[in-house]
């Protein structure tokens, strides 16, 4: 007989369903991986990299954050979403491997995910409530405005070889489900490890941060935000144990990690910048 879950929490519904696709030891087998990763990530040196401490003092003047934030903008906010909308797309490899129809569960799951960065909120009785300008990546170009950095300064700026290289890891990953939810994962933790300093140091200039980006940005535990990304990184995390094959476990924690290493870069360089700037 069927399973029937609570359709009303659409979130532990997939979940079910995604471990329902495999069997039970296949299923817990990866989450053991995946909990050895993760593991290996929070001990990594870009959870506690130098850039961290400075942002929560507000050590950066406007030029500085300006330059941080067109970064910040290219490494990984435009591409975000791109990337989310792959893995959707991706899900398609579970199939045949998977029963037929086994890929739903995982796009409902990421669907949460999307339905938050493009800036649904809870319906109303006459349904979904939403306005594309407050998606998350428009959001962001309010920061933009709010740290007076132009439409010609976007234009004309050029990202720095690092900005790049961290865009550039998660771009490659697309066409790969497994390498895609892998990198969106370990990028949903750097969201809620740096949005808070972020949003301090924008706060310290006199920005207005109690809406917009970053107050639906970091972790649901923080009560001076309305974010969910420590949900939405579990939520990947789920999806990566759905796909996942032992095969694959070397090649996507050396995935994670490089991809760890390249923020940890990232950041080493927005910090270094301001010191060669200020000396």
């Amino acid at each position: 007989m069927r399973q029937e879950y609570d359709i009303a929490n659409p979130r532990q519904c997939s979940v079910a369903r995604m471990q329902a696709s495999l069997d039970a030891a296949d299923w817990h087998r990866n989450l053991e991986f995946i909990e050895g990763v993760k593991a290996e990530i929070r001990a990594h040196p870009v959870a506690s990299n130098p850039m961290i401490g400075l942002l929560n003092r507000g050590a950066f003047g406007l030029q500085a954050l300006q330059q941080i934030h067109l970064e910040y903008r290219h490494a990984i906010v435009q591409t975000f979403t791109d990337a989310l909308l792959v893995a959707q797309l991706e899900t398609r490899q579970l199939e045949p491997r998977l029963k037929p129809g086994s890929k739903m569960a995982a796009r409902t799951l990421l669907t949460l995910n999307c339905l938050d960065e493009f800036g649904f909120q809870k319906p109303s009785s006459a349904g979904y409530r939403a306005d594309p300008i407050c998606a998350h990546y428009p959001l962001y170009e309010q920061v933009m405005e709010d740290l007076k950095i132009t439409p010609q300064m976007r234009r004309d700026y050029v990202p720095s070889d690092i900005a790049q290289a961290t865009r550039g890891a998660l771009e490659k990953s697309f066409g790969s489900l497994v390498e895609v939810a892998a990198l969106l994962a370990v990028a949903e933790q750097e969201v809620v490890l740096y949005s808070p300093p972020l949003r301090l140091a924008v706060k310290a200039l006199g920005v207005d941060v109690s809406r917009g980006y970053y107050h639906v940005h970091g972790a649901s535990t923080d009560d001076s935000a309305n974010a969910c990304d420590d949900d939405h990184e579990d939520d990947l995390w789920f999806v990566l144990a759905q796909a996942l094959q032992p095969q694959e476990y070397e090649h996507i924690r050396s995935l994670c990690l490089a991809y760890c290493d390249t923020w940890n870069e990232f950041w080493n360089y927005q910090a270094e910048r301001e010191l060669r700037n200020a000396g």
